[in-house]
């Protein structure tokens, strides 16, 4: 529940109301403002506890919150959440474009394509040291000698780097290496996983599931929030429907409603969302009209020798038109 103070309430009062909650077993949160506070307590809620609340002094009014995220809410943190990440912000209103392949395939390609992104306007790099992929066999990334690549791309562009996690036992590895911990499709819903990343003091990039309900994906972020990180970052990447010309379907009113509903950032993945890079600028335009906060997207010198995803990967210098594009398109929607 939410409990709005009084405009410019004495502090004894807020703490009075923060002892009474703790006693009743809730978890309280504060919001300041510089007029009001807002106390989001998450616990087990009765009408007796509210009713005892809302008569407390320096209580305007108590609400509930309905919906079976709390944290994640907007009713429980009406202020945007924005992620920093090295110099860049997540939802600030800029529109932050991650780039890079989809697998660190080794040291001289990456370096290369690291810097040949920045260039064409990459504020972030990605790529995969630990890959999952469908089958056994196929090629499942460098694992630390990826990371140590990616650490090295960073040093020298400047770039800070988002590569996925997909085992709670290397959190501590991963982390040491990357500034964005990314959480696959696969892995939405590894509870195990997103909880020990609630300890982390490390953003996270959420990736909703190939199957995954607005609701559910929500609640995934839930997990992570409650236990302690709120720098959480949603990732819509399409999902599975009954259509098999694109390799997912990308569901772009997932944008405004995350918007609607959480306090969350949110970016878009038109790579994995269509499977076809013909398709990826165009849905990149699409889900900056939406109203996204980013973009993620794969890039690769040679798309048809990339050991992932070459079908889906932009070249540099598509890239390099696809972000002319999204700039200019973000301009003008502000302008307006």
């Amino acid at each position: 529940m939410i409990i709005v103070m009084e405009r410019l309430v004495p502090e004894e009062q807020i703490k009075m109301v923060e002892k009474k909650l703790e006693e009743k077993g809730f978890n309280v949160h504060l919001s300041k403002g510089v007029e009001r506070t807002i106390i989001g307590a998450i616990g087990e809620r009765t009408q007796a506890i509210m009713d005892a609340i809302e008569t407390m002094a320096g209580v305007e009014k108590v609400v509930p919150i309905v919906q079976p995220f709390k944290m994640a809410s907007k009713e429980f943190k009406t202020n945007p959440t924005t992620v920093r990440v090295g110099d860049q912000v997540i939802g600030d209103g800029s529109i932050q474009v991650i780039a890079g392949p989809c697998a660190v395939e080794g040291w001289d390609k990456f370096l290369e394509v690291a810097q040949m992104v920045k260039s064409a306007g990459a504020t972030m790099l990605r790529g995969g040291a630990f890959k999952p992929r469908t089958s056994p066999y196929s090629f499942q990334g460098l694992e630390e000698e990826g990371l140590k690549i990616l650490a090295e791309a960073r040093r020298i562009t400047g770039l800070p780097i988002v590569s996925e996690i997909m085992d709670p036992r290397i959190i501590d590895i991963v982390a040491s290496y990357v500034d964005v911990m990314q959480v696959g499709a696969r892995n939405m819903q590894n509870f195990f996983l997103l909880r020990e990343l609630g300890k982390c003091n490390k953003p996270i990039l959420l990736k909703r599931g190939p199957s995954a309900t607005i609701e559910e994906w929500i609640m995934a972020a839930e997990y992570i929030i409650s236990s302690g990180n709120e720098q959480v970052i949603m990732c819509e990447r399409g999902i599975r429907t009954f259509e098999n010309y694109t390799r997912n379907t990308l569901d772009l009113s997932a944008v405004p409603i995350i918007k609607q509903l959480t306090h969350l950032p949110i970016i878009v993945d038109p790579s994995h969302g269509t499977g076809k890079w013909k398709l990826v600028a165009p849905m990149a335009m699409a889900a900056v009209g939406a109203g996204c906060d980013g973009l993620i997207v794969e890039v690769h010198q040679n798309p048809s020798e990339a050991m992932s995803d070459g079908p889906q990967s932009l070249t540099p210098e598509n890239f390099r038109m696809m972000v002319d594009k999204v700039q200019k398109l973000h301009a003008a929607m502000k302008q307006e």
